[in-house]
C-alpha cells in the first residue's frame, strides 16, 4: 500500500508497525525514525526560522485570525505519488495542515485515496489510533501487538507507582505566553505518580498566567516546548530563569517534547516512563532512551551547564534520589 503520512506521530506509528517501505512521503517535521527523513516532504512552515517564542505565538494567531494555513501542502508532489491512504489529523490546527485541505485535495485525486484522520486527546485514544492505523493499512494484527506492548508498559508504571504520594506537577507547553499541558499530558502525569493542578486531561492546552502557576505551588516542573527537542526546551528554561525560580518547585527539568510529549505516537510511552523518573526518582530509574532527553534545571543557576545525563537538580541546585502530533 502507498501510504503518504502528513503528521510526524503516524509517521512513527507506521514505522513501528513495519509499514516504513510503504510509506511514499511525509511532512517536513517527520524526523523520526531516521529513515523517514529520507523520504519526499509534503509540506513546509509558513512561520519564519528564527522566531522567538513570543513572536511565533503572535505570528500563529495573527495567521489562524486571517484565515491563513501554518503549514503549505505540496499538491502536485502529493498528486504525482498516487496514495492509496493519506494519513492526517484535525485535532490541532497549528501542528499540521489542514485536514479540510486533505480531504478536499483527496476528491480530486483519481483513484481516490482512502483519507484517515488521527485525533487522540488521551492516551487511551492514541493506543487506539495506532489500532485504527494499522486496520487501515491493512496490518491488524500487528496493531494490536503494537497495543498491548505499549499498554504492558504503562501497567509497569502505573504498578510502580502503587501507593506514592502524588507530587504537584505543572508541565509547560510554551513560556512566552505560558501553556499548561492538555490531551494526555495530565493523564500521563497522573499515571507517573504526579498531581497536575493546572491541565485537564483531554482538554486543549491552554494559557495560563505566571502568578496562576505559581499559585499552584508545583513541586516538579517539567520544561516541554511543544515540538522542542530537550537542548532547545533547556535554553528556553534558562531564558526564563527567573520566573522558574520564582515558583519555588523542588525539581525543574526540560525535556524533549518533540519526541516524547508533543506527537500522540508510540514514544509517549517512552515518556510517561522518562516522566516517571523525574517525578519519584526513588521509585523508578531514568530509561535508557529518555537519559538525552532529560537536561535538569536549576532556576538559580539558569545560565550555569548542566549534563543531558545528570540526575534531576533541585531548585536549589542539589541532587535529587536519581518529557507532542
Amino acid at each position: 500500500m502507498r501510504i503518504a503520512s502528513l503528521v510526524p506521530s503516524a509517521t512513527e506509528t507506521l514505522f513501528a508497525l513495519g509499514l516504513g517501505d510503504d510509506v511514499v512521503a511525509v511532512t517536513h517535521e517527520c524526523d523520526y525514525p531516521p529513515e523517514a527523513r529520507d523520504l519526499p516532504q509534503l509540506t513546509r512552515s509558513a512561520i519564519p526560522e528564527d522566531l522567538g517564542p513570543a513572536a511565533i505565538d503572535r505570528e500563529v494567531r495573527e495567521r489562524i485570525g486571517r484565515g491563513e494555513a501554518i503549514y503549505e501542502l505540496d499538491h502536485w508532489v502529493l498528486r504525482d505519488l498516487h496514495p492509496e491512504l493519506i494519513v492526517t489529523q484535525a485535532l490541532c490546527e497549528v501542528c499540521a495542515v489542514s485536514s479540510d485541505d486533505v480531504r478536499a485535495l483527496a476528491e480530486e485525486l483519481h483513484p481516490a485515496p482512502q483519507v484517515l484522520s488521527l485525533d487522540p486527546t488521551t492516551l487511551g485514544e492514541v493506543l487506539a489510533g495506532a489500532r485504527d492505523l494499522a486496520a487501515a493499512a491493512g496490518v491488524p494484527e500487528d496493531g494490536r501487538r503494537l497495543v498491548e506492548r505499549a499498554a504492558a508498559r504503562i501497567d509497569r508504571v502505573r504498578d510502580a507507582m502503587d501507593g506514592a504520594t502524588a507530587r504537584r506537577t505543572a508541565a509547560l507547553e510554551w513560556l512566552d505566553p505560558p501553556y499548561v499541558g492538555g490531551h494526555w499530558v495530565p493523564q500521563m502525569i497522573e499515571l507517573a505518580g504526579g498531581e497536575d493542578p493546572l491541565g485537564f486531561s483531554g482538554e486543549r492546552s491552554r494559557t495560563a498566567t505566571w502568578d496562576e502557576i505559581e499559585a499552584a505551588r508545583p513541586d516538579v516542573v517539567v520544561v516541554m516546548p511543544c515540538g522542542y527537542d530537550a537542548g532547545r526546551s533547556a535554553e528556553e528554561a534558562r531564558a526564563y530563569a527567573d520566573r522558574l525560580a520564582a515558583l519555588e518547585a523542588d525539581t525543574v527539568v526540560a525535556v524533549d517534547a518533540a519526541a516524547y510529549f508533543s506527537r500522540p505516537g508510540p514514544r509517549l510511552v517512552d515518556g510517561l516512563e522518562l516522566l516517571a523518573h523525574v517525578i519519584h526518582p526513588e521509585l523508578v530509574e531514568a530509561p535508557a532512551r529518555g537519559r538525552q532527553a532529560l537536561i535538569p534545571i536549576a532556576p538559580a543557576t539558569a545560565a550555569a551547564p548542566s549534563s543531558a545525563t545528570s540526575p534531576p537538580v533541585t531548585a536549589n541546585g542539589s541532587r535529587s534520589r536519581g518529557p507532542t502530533s
